[in-house]
């Protein structure tokens, strides 16, 4: 399955590069909403609630009332969980948090099936606070210690994220053999074929920068997923 990303930041959907840099911003997330109308499910971020400078409820309230989103960006208590749960939000992305005993009472305020478990790795560690601190672990390491606590896991190859210049395909296979709860890759995915390739292993495949700069085409990649893609 493909997952189209809708950053916010600002009052604003975004890409960055890196987790840091502004390269784009998008439409208005209501024109964005429209373009992604094809797919089965989105992906919202909520940076500002990531870095913990603001955040950007209206927005993330507006998008999980229209459409299947699973929502992250600064879900590191049971509270924000159930919150953005009663919002609308399929799912809930948490983070940071995932290190911590929060996880725990998180899965349990809204039920497993509802928590995607962010891995977010930068030169071989899993990094948190908005990927801007590095842990010990690598996620091959933590990722069955997790699952009794989610539904499957967000994992961003973070060297990779917003450059546009290809992902790393044995680190997903490393991944996919470690656990078998659901996988959605993020991080300089860019080609049609990165995309069938992870597929062919059983992994979804989140995606921004490819489409926010016409790298690939909404039309193409709604095709593929409605025709070739497993769900």
């Amino acid at each position: 399955m493909i997952i189209p990303c809708i950053d916010l930041m600002d009052g604003k959907v975004v890409q960055l590069v890196q987790g840091s840099r502004k390269a784009l911003e998008g439409d208005s997330p209501l024109e964005m909403l429209q373009r992604f109308v094809a797919f089965p499910e989105i992906q919202a971020i909520d940076l500002n609630a990531a870095m913990g400078n603001g955040e950007n409820s209206a927005l993330v309230e507006f998008l999980a009332s229209r459409a299947r989103c699973r929502v992250g960006g600064g879900v590191r208590n049971a509270d924000r969980a159930k919150r953005l749960v009663e919002q609308g939000a399929y799912r809930v992305i948490v983070g940071t948090a995932a290190f911590t005993p929060e996880l725990a009472k998180i899965a349990a305020a809204v039920e497993p099936e509802r928590v995607i478990v962010a891995l977010d790795s930068k030169e071989g560690k899993i990094v948190v606070k908005g990927w801007r601190e590095a842990t010990p672990f690598t996620a091959e390491e933590v990722i069955s210690r997790m699952e009794p606590f989610c539904a499957g896991f967000l994992c961003t190859y973070v060297d990779k994220e917003g450059m546009m210049q290809g992902t790393d395909m044995a680190w997903f296979r490393r991944l996919r053999a470690a656990t078998d709860r659901e996988i959605t890759a993020a991080g300089g995915i860019t080609t049609l074929e990165e995309i069938r390739e992870l597929d062919a292993i059983g992994v979804h495949a989140a995606l921004g920068m490819a489409i926010y700069t016409g790298r690939l085409a909404l039309r193409e990649l709604a095709d593929l997923n409605s025709r070739e893609l497993h769900h």
